[in-house]
């Protein structure tokens, strides 16, 4: 067990070394690959063979998904139809350690044919793809991990990492947000953590309101029909002044609840959130104050909105 301990921080090791040797070598070319991204009118087409092109594959959905419309081709498939996924305003980014794998020819002088411009990740200075290519992002030799030296390793570490990097930059060079990264990742825990309390709150007649010369009837008749557990006082202007729960109504029974006005019972100066924060800060919020649910109000404290803890539980926010 200790050898496989030993061998593994051996690996890892030599990862890090062709990560730090890659972030040094970074020029002015790496920015000249951004500016051909950016600028393309139409997708980069992301190709490889191999674990080269499980790495491109993976590149390509990094940059889908951070707002540089990509698409993963086959490099073999390229040659048998898969072409036709490419267009005249597409940029091509092909990975190759070696850079003369037999499988790019097609798509480097499908590239060349139609002057699309062609972007290299490779080790090999003098290889076919760093001949053919536009702007080449070279990999610095450093060595793989494994004993024989032999396995794609560190190449392919390196090959992701530059590949992240590209997608990156391009992010900051779009000014990609947040709320662009929800719109492409609405599924997962991705998108649930960046879910705005605006999306899952109740709006309008689902709202549990009434007025501080209300009585206490009509705040039980209304918490009950809108089955959330409390009811809001509004004042004279909108805003909202305070809030009844039903634990006020059973601390209250013996009080004669029915008798008393609701500004008597009501809390004054509820917690709120605006519809803008994410809805994981508005549970952690209901957390903090042990509390089940927050009215949703605007800038003048006036209830657009309603959010039960249980909203945020059925939209997976935990």
């Amino acid at each position: 067990m200790l050898q496989d301990i030993a061998v593994g921080r051996r690996v890892i090791r030599a990862e890090i070394e062709g990560l730090e040797q890659l972030a040094q070598a970074l020029s002015g070319t790496f920015g000249h690959a951004v500016d051909i991204c950016a600028k393309a009118r139409g997708r980069l087409i992301v190709t490889g063979i191999g674990k080269s092109g499980h790495v491109a594959r993976k590149i390509a959905a990094t940059l889908a998904s951070t707002g540089t419309p990509a698409l993963f081709v086959h490099a073999a498939e390229a040659s048998h139809g898969d072409l036709g996924m490419v267009g005249n305003e597409d940029a091509i980014l092909a990975l190759s350690n070696s850079g003369d794998s037999a499988e790019l020819a097609d798509i480097i002088a499908y590239s060349r044919r139609f002057k699309i411009p062609l972007l290299a990740i490779t080790g090999g200075t003098d290889s076919i793809l760093a001949e053919a290519a536009d702007v080449v992002l070279l990999l610095p030799r450093a060595g793989e991990a494994c004993s024989m030296g032999l396995a794609p390793t560190t190449s392919t570490t390196m090959m992701m990492a530059l590949g992240d990097a590209l997608a990156i930059a391009l992010l900051d060079r779009k000014g990609f947000s947040s709320a662009d990264f929800k719109r492409f990742h609405p599924g997962g825990k991705l998108g649930r953590r960046l879910l705005r309390v605006g999306d899952i709150m109740h709006e309008r007649d689902a709202i549990p309101l009434i007025a501080p010369e209300a009585p206490m009837s009509e705040a039980i008749l209304v918490m009950t029909a809108k089955s959330f557990g409390c009811v809001g006082v509004c004042g004279a202007h909108g805003q909202l002044v305070g809030v009844i729960t039903d634990g006020d109504l059973r601390r209250h029974m013996d009080d004669g609840l029915l008798s008393r006005g609701v500004t008597e019972i009501m809390h004054p100066n509820p917690k709120t959130i605006g519809s803008s924060s994410l809805a994981a800060e508005a549970l952690g919020l209901m957390n903090r104050f042990a509390i089940t649910a927050l009215f949703v109000v605007d800038e003048e404290v006036r209830p657009v909105g309603f959010l039960h803890m249980h909203d945020c539980l059925r939209a997976g926010i935990a």
